[in-house]
């Protein structure tokens, strides 16, 4: 059987560089390119040196290991032996999640051994499968892509819903709970009041109003018609001027309520010194929270034991 070194070497070169760019986003890693690419060199060694020296001490168990451990110095170099482990153990999650399901699907697909008419096992090209080829020039890329944007999604729902906690509001003596989201980038203030000021969406404020009243409080705010207002909400209802981001000027409805409480871990955080935003739409498309909280709340705000 014919090998053609290079284009095996080229192969695993091409699959090695693309997992040690994957474990480099996964672990926000600030690695250059070019160290990148040499670590990716150094770890396609094991193609001519498994087949020139299949005996050496690299294709050992602790040789594979050590020459692992080569890989992941020459991409990023050592800071702490912490860290390295943590990079190893990275590196080695993404190789057997993503090379064992690619190899999965391949097998699926065709075989990359057949016997011949004479009884001899052979391999079908000494380039590599063309079906190995195809995976990586086409479906690593694209479960590259796919695993990156699963894992950042996981790891943004993590800080997310570490900063979820249960909110209670008082409204004319009528209370509701819902969830609250921490927001560090709500600095919303009543310039006048001095009022922090927290968002709640509108199928969460719809329930201390009929739905006439909020269709009338709703109308007030896109026309810019006052005279809407549900006449039993006007002494409730204050309007807090904001800057947006692209610098407009523009205004929000806000309710004076009798309180605001947070669930925060074991403790218990009121306080009366707030206004709740009107957002007459949903907060987040998965619905997983309806109040945007205030930061300073958490800071500033009276702690009571929750027990």
């Amino acid at each position: 059987m014919t090998i053609y070194l290079d284009a095996v070497w080229m192969l695993n070169f091409l699959l090695d560089f693309m997992l040690l760019l994957l474990t480099q986003a996964l672990l926000r890693e600030h690695a250059r390119k070019l160290r990148v690419l040499i670590g990716a060199f150094v770890a396609s060694l094991i193609v001519p040196i498994t087949i020139y020296m299949p005996d050496s001490f690299i294709a050992t168990g602790i040789g594979k290991l050590l020459f692992s451990i080569l890989i992941i110095l020459c991409t990023f170099g050592f800071i702490t032996i912490y860290r390295t482990a943590k990079q190893l153990v990275t590196f080695y999650f993404i190789t057997f999640a993503i090379g064992g399901g690619l190899f999965s699907v391949h097998f699926l697909f065709q075989q990359p051994v057949e016997l011949a008419a004479s009884g001899i096992v052979t391999m079908n090209s000494g380039y590599g499968d063309p079906v190995s080829w195809l995976f990586i020039l086409i479906g690593f890329p694209c479960v590259w892509k796919f695993t990156k944007n699963r894992m950042d999604k996981h790891a943004a729902d993590k800080i997310r819903y570490d900063q979820l906690y249960p909110v209670e509001i008082q409204i004319k003596n009528q209370s509701h709970t819902t969830t609250g989201f921490i927001d560090s980038g709500n600095q919303l203030i009543d310039p006048i009041s001095k009022k922090w000021v927290v968002l709640c969406d509108a199928d969460f404020l719809k329930k201390w109003f009929s739905e006439t009243e909020f269709e009338q409080l709703e109308k007030a705010y896109n026309e810019l018609d006052f005279d809407e207002i549900p006449q039993q909400w006007e002494s409730h209802i204050q309007f807090v001027p904001f800057t947006g981001a692209g610098g407009e000027g523009n205004f929000l409805f806000t309710i004076r309520p009798d309180y605001l409480l947070v669930f925060y871990g074991k403790e218990k955080i009121v306080t009366k010194n707030v206004l709740i935003g009107i957002q007459f739409s949903h907060l987040e498309k998965e619905k997983s929270y309806q109040c945007l909280l205030q930061p300073q709340i958490i800071k500033l705000g009276g702690v009571h034991s929750a027990s």
